[in-house]
């Protein structure tokens, strides 16, 4: 299944066609009030851990090492990708970040995960269902624990 997810910089305007719109940084961008974004959610989980965002900017580790440790923190923690992964089956996501540069930030590593996840899901899936779709627990009858039609015979009673 086809999905869409956008990568934009805060500070642009949001659009219709952006769908749902999450920011996933650590830091609050300056200068901003959340009441003058239009923003689904503030996800800082999915964000790089502190440590590994300034060893990235500040030149220690290369492109490729920041991926590798980036992939093992998601990994360390995978239900963290989830609220992403059901704005993503909702229609399109529109990831956030305050970098001036949004395609070399972690946003392009993070769709990448993102869809990977989505596709394994998929195909794990029994009868090609999205396997991550919206909750439906709160329309959903209880069982009835009280079944007055069970037979009231034991297996030993039948003669």
């Amino acid at each position: 299944m086809p999905y869409t997810i956008a990568i934009k910089r805060i500070y642009q305007a949001a659009e219709p066609e952006d769908g749902a719109r999450v920011l996933v940084d650590r830091l609050w961008p300056r200068g901003k009030r959340r009441e003058s974004l239009e923003l689904t959610d503030w996800y800082r989980d999915a964000s790089p851990s502190n440590a590994l965002r300034r060893a990235w900017h500040q030149g220690d580790i290369s492109d490729a090492v920041f991926a590798h440790r980036y992939r093992w923190e998601i990994e360390d923690d995978p239900d963290v990708l989830l609220p992403l992964m059901r704005w993503t089956r909702e229609g399109t996501l529109t990831l956030l970040t305050a970098s001036r540069e949004p395609q070399h930030s972690h946003l392009p590593y993070l769709r990448d995960m993102l869809l990977k996840a989505l596709e394994t899901e998929d195909q794990e899936a029994d009868d090609r269902t999205p396997a991550s779709s919206p909750c439906y627990a709160d329309q959903v009858k209880p069982a009835d624990t009280n079944d007055d039609n069970a037979s009231s015979e034991t297996p030993n009673s039948r003669h």
